[in-house]
């Protein structure tokens, strides 16, 4: 009988909030393995930093947005500092989570995905048909560059909410920014709750494409 190996390389991981550095170091010298097993078990995981002190409260924010969004709870997850408690991000690495730090949700659902895919698809077409109109130059700038991005985005599995304008003729995508804009307001209201700056939601279509995203980032 041969024994479970684990990579030397996240040993030193014992904590469900390692340091960022820390975690940054075995992705970086652990290999395409430790790099899925990061994203699968630190970034994914578990009772996120934020909440940590209140971890009902967590469960509670999944079921209200599991309904608004009508995905099951369980697809619904928390990433960057608020989960293990500092940013993993190139320019800020160790930052930590705080009142200045943003909520990023991602959700892990196929048909989530396909009806933004759709919203996205229905946009970039009235767009470059002149149908619809951004609202100044920056903001048509941001737009090419979101259509530019979003068919590699899809093809990789997954897609940004705010890659798609928030306007009627895209009723999903209205009800995510509206949703998310009620959640911060809620979690100002709650005792306990972390202070955040803004929420927002990336959708995967499936674990698959959240674990090489993942370990793309990390590389």
């Amino acid at each position: 009988m041969e024994a479970f190996k684990v990579s030397t390389h996240l040993s030193s991981l014992i904590s469900s909030y390692p340091d960022a550095k820390h975690l940054v170091d075995a992705a970086a010298n652990g290999g395409q393995l430790s790099r899925m097993a990061i994203a699968r078990l630190w970034l994914s995981e578990g009772i996120p930093f934020a909440f940590k002190d209140r971890p009902a409260l967590y469960e509670s924010v999944r079921a209200w947005l599991g309904t608004r969004l009508d995905v099951d709870p369980k697809e619904i997850h928390v990433t960057g500092s608020a989960r293990i408690g500092q940013s993993l991000a190139p320019h800020k690495i160790g930052a930590v989570f705080g009142s200045h730090s943003d909520l990023d949700l991602f959700v892990v659902s196929q048909a989530l995905f396909d009806q933004m895919k759709a919203d996205f698809n229905r946009w970039s077409y009235q767009f470059e048909m002149g149908e619809v109109k951004p609202s100044n130059e920056r903001e048509k700038g941001y737009w090419t560059e979101n259509i530019r991005r979003g068919p590699e985005l899809m093809q990789r599995g997954f897609l940004d909410s705010k890659l798609i304008p928030n306007r009627e003729a895209y009723p999903i995508i209205m009800n995510i920014a509206q949703t998310m804009w009620m959640l911060k307001g809620k979690l100002d209201v709650t005792d306990g709750a972390p202070i955040i700056k803004s929420a927002s939601i990336r959708c995967y279509k499936d674990w698959g494409s959240y674990a090489r995203q993942m370990a793309i980032s990390l590389a």
